[in-house]
């Protein structure tokens, strides 16, 4: 029998494999800690005794009830106004949290997995974020071994054709800085050189300050956006580089404190993504 010291203890290691399965399939914080809590309420109600291996229970807990989370937060987001991203985290702050195949960590593929069924969704994220073999899969979804290959590989071909092949950290780097000194400045001429012809510019507000109501497509069309925004967006900004999910991105403060959080996305063919996160209720993590 796991006594109460021993269950509070088993929890607390694998904590950070829990809120990294909640975060992945949320793509928010606050959602991932309270899938979490629920987690930990039913593990101090459980009959411990007949619990063989509480890792696997307390992962396929918390899969199961984020499976189910999945409805209700697609729900929520018919009513939120303009773009919706995931929540940037600091891994440069919390590396637990990246530190199993962080690739699956980006804002641009947490992004893209908002467009799989919560089961295929679920499934991927326990294949190439934590690599759960197809058996453990399978039982955690409660399907064939067999059905658990096919959500993983359609959730894979789904994902690479909706993203180009990514650029190095290093020049994702590269290119964020070289974006910012021109958004700064407004270049027009510049911002269009570092863009993808149809480059896409997220900017999430959720209507609690002013932004685009609408994803911005077309390199010409949002080099010529950003360059009239440059007189009042960055005014007065002090812009400092963090890492949010793996990548480098900007941090925007002024005197009220942190305003926004900008990262790009980049192939060969220059950045193809501008995500703006300018929704206070977002930037925690960035305070």
């Amino acid at each position: 029998m796991i006594s109460p010291d021993q269950a509070e203890s088993v929890f607390a290691a694998v904590r950070p494999r829990l809120f990294g399965i909640a975060y992945r399939m949320t793509g928010g914080v606050a959602d991932a800690e309270d899938l979490v809590q629920e987690v930990w309420l039913r593990w101090q109600a459980a009959d411990r005794a007949a619990v063989r291996n509480p890792e696997a229970y307390l992962a396929t807990a918390v899969t199961r009830l984020a499976i189910n989370a999945s409805q209700t937060a697609r729900a929520r987001r018919e009513t939120y106004v303009g773009p919706w991203l995931p929540e940037p985290v600091d891994t440069a702050a919390d590396p637990q949290l990246g530190a199993e195949r962080g690739a699956v960590l980006e804002l641009a593929v947490l992004l893209l997995l908002e467009k799989l069924t919560p089961t295929e969704r679920a499934a991927y994220v326990l294949r190439e974020a934590f690599d759960y073999p197809y058996k453990e899969i399978a039982e955690i979804v409660r399907t064939s071994e067999a059905a658990a290959r096919q959500l993983v590989s359609r959730a894979r071909k789904h994902l690479a054709d909706e993203r180009r092949a990514p650029v190095e950290r290093a020049d994702q780097r590269r290119l964020l800085e070289a974006f910012v000194a021109a958004a700064q400045v407004g270049d027009l001429a510049a911002l269009e050189r570092l863009f993808a012809q149809d480059v896409v510019s997220y900017s999430d507000s959720d209507g609690k300050v002013r932004a685009a109501g609408r994803p911005l497509v077309g390199a010409a069309a949002v080099a010529r956006i950003f360059a009239a925004w440059a007189p009042g967006f960055w005014a007065g900004a002090d812009a400092s580089y963090v890492e949010a999910n793996g990548q480098a991105a900007v941090r925007l403060r002024n005197g009220s404190g942190t305003y926004a959080v900008i990262t790009v996305t980049a192939s060969a063919d220059g950045i193809d993504q501008v995500m703006w996160l300018v929704n206070p209720e977002k930037l925690h993590a960035f305070r």
